[in-house]
């Protein structure tokens, strides 16, 4: 599923409404009998989900990107493995989580080397901001965990802060759940990770 077309002719608001009207048709069937799902923000070529999915059978996964060549190939991924709780689809976050059946609720969010725009002009841009951190909080389960890694230090401590003055999260002391190196963790000398349960939920920690 591709976005609209910017030349179409509809207005800013009309597009995102035809985005979202687009994304609830597609989720129609995937939530017809799941309702928890495994969510990678980024999926990129789909390497990490792919992996996890086939790792986990019994889980749906959910894998977003902006990308629609990444999108392609991650699809063919998924066909080649004939992996049928595995999806992925081209959106923007904020139109996913617009989109959402009330019902669905994540288990597991991933958030995998995302693009860390490390110029101060441009860090408006990058993904884990508060806003960003409370709108997932409500469409995260029971229990559910964060998981962030990322190989920019500076990004790494940044949203580390952000989640620590977000009371919808509390971090936690978890080993990381599953392994399976993205293209970006493949190629990066050294990342860093945290893992984050939403607040209410069981805690590890002693």
């Amino acid at each position: 599923m591709a976005p609209a077309n910017p030349d179409d002719g509809l207005t800013h608001p009309e597009r995102i409404h035809q985005r979202r009207e687009a994304l609830r048709a597609v989720f129609v069937g995937i939530f017809a009998q799941q309702s928890r799902f495994v969510w990678e923000v980024g999926c990129g070529h789909g390497h990490f989900l792919t992996a996890y999915a086939q790792a986990h059978p019994d889980e749906l996964c959910l894998g977003i990107d902006l990308a629609s060549d990444r999108i392609g190939r991650a699809a063919r991924k998924r066909e080649r493995s004939r992996l049928a709780h595995l999806h992925f689809i081209q959106a923007e976050a904020a139109d996913f989580l617009a989109a959402l059946p009330e019902q669905a609720k994540f288990s597991a969010a991933y958030i995998l080397f995302p693009d860390p725009w490390p110029k101060r002009r441009h860090h408006k841009n990058r993904l884990m901001t508060s806003a960003f951190l409370n709108q997932i909080a409500e469409r995260a389960g029971e229990d559910a965990r964060l998981y962030f890694r990322t190989d920019y230090a500076p990004y790494y401590s940044e949203a580390r802060q952000r989640l620590q003055a977000t009371p919808a999260w509390r971090l936690v002391e978890e080993a990381w759940p599953f392994e399976s190196p993205t293209v970006f963790q493949a190629r990066a000398p050294d990342y860093q990770s945290f893992v984050a349960a939403k607040a209410g939920g069981k805690s590890t920690l002693s």
